[in-house]
């Protein structure tokens, strides 16, 4: 499993239902890509949820390296790319994912929290927990699912969950699901990635 989000930063007035016109136009294009698991088409509304910008952040998990680099270099991202400039693409390695206690409601909030590893941290035991997490948040009432991956560059740990109601029971930055293509989900390797 490999995780993958970039995110456009928008002005403090900018129309977010431009955002939610594209999506509901666009969003099914990548409901069967070969390779993906998961693409949430995500919205952070600046002063709703604690959100202090305007953001759209689509995170992925995806099942293949080919799948992802179709995406990236075969033309569907050259058109995020054409309307809002080319962002930052960030990559994490899978540590951990868990189908949630509510894995058949839809998803309607997602939460993503990025911490760095401590300098000096034991790694197998830090590893260990940060899949225990997801196993934990995955058990929570209202998640759907939760993943945990790792940037080895940067050293830092990403938890991401979705859930079906605005209440979720994880901290980090809550985002709008717009739209969930998963034509991968069931092949996503649950547990541990090691």
């Amino acid at each position: 499993m490999h995780a993958m989000q970039y995110e456009f930063t928008l002005p403090a007035d900018y129309d977010m239902d431009v955002i939610r016109s594209r999506v509901a136009r666009l969003g099914h294009l990548l409901d069967d890509w070969d390779g993906l698991g998961i693409k949430t088409y995500l919205l952070r509304e600046r002063g709703m949820h604690g959100s202090p910008v305007n953001q759209y952040g689509p995170f992925y998990l995806w099942n293949t390296m080919e799948g992802m680099n179709t995406f990236l270099w075969g033309g569907a991202f050259q058109g995020p790319v054409n309307d809002f400039g080319r962002p930052r693409v960030r990559q994490w390695t899978g540590l951990a994912y868990e189908e949630g206690s509510a894995a058949g409601s839809p998803a309607g909030y997602a939460v993503r929290r990025r911490q760095p590893v401590p300098e000096g941290a034991e790694l197998a035991g830090f590893m260990a927990d940060a899949a225990g997490e997801t196993e934990r948040l995955a058990a929570q009432d209202g998640a759907v699912l939760a993943a945990a991956v790792v940037d080895t560059r940067a050293w830092e740990l990403a938890h991401f969950s979705l859930w079906e109601h605005g209440m979720p029971k994880a901290d980090g930055d809550v985002y709008q699901v717009l739209h969930l293509s998963a034509p991968g989900r069931g092949a996503l390797p649950r547990g541990r990635q090691w």
